[in-house]
């Protein structure tokens, strides 16, 4: 089966990559990956819920692309369509894993993203806590 989402060129200040402009203490919502100019809310898409689906990718192809490791969707740019085909792409995920977030809260989702351990598609996920530890049993 084709995957019919091709890894975009990278500039480096995807957020899954993290970037010069992510050791700021603050956004000012002029960053790249905000399109340049001030926005209110950004696209986040929780990688250990997703499914690899692929429906995102195929609704809104220059906001989302399918991670070749693991399969799973990732943002990579914020301002890559309009509003209302994210929210098309938001709107036909059958887990809702993808999720609008206030910009100022979007660099501490990554930040807590850092310690998730995503495993291919079909093995059971091990959840933890921002601090990388295994939950409770």
């Amino acid at each position: 089966m084709a995957d019919f989402s091709p890894i975009p060129d990278r500039s480096g200040l995807e957020p899954e990559l993290g970037g010069i402009f992510r050791d700021a203490p603050e956004r000012t919502g002029f960053e790249p990956e905000l399109g340049g100019r001030l926005r209110q809310k950004g696209v986040y898409v929780d990688e250990v819920v997703c499914i690899g689906c692929k429906h995102c990718a195929h609704v809104a192809p220059n906001t989302f692309y399918i991670e070749g490791d693991y399969g799973r969707s990732r943002v990579y740019n914020q301002d890559g369509d309009q509003e209302e085909t994210i929210q098309e792409a938001i709107d036909t995920c059958p887990v809702d894993c993808i999720h609008w977030v206030d910009y100022t809260k979007l660099k501490k989702l990554e930040e807590e993203r850092k310690y998730q351990e995503i495993k291919p598609l079909g093995f059971p996920q091990v959840h933890r806590d921002p601090k990388g530890k295994s939950p409770k049993k």
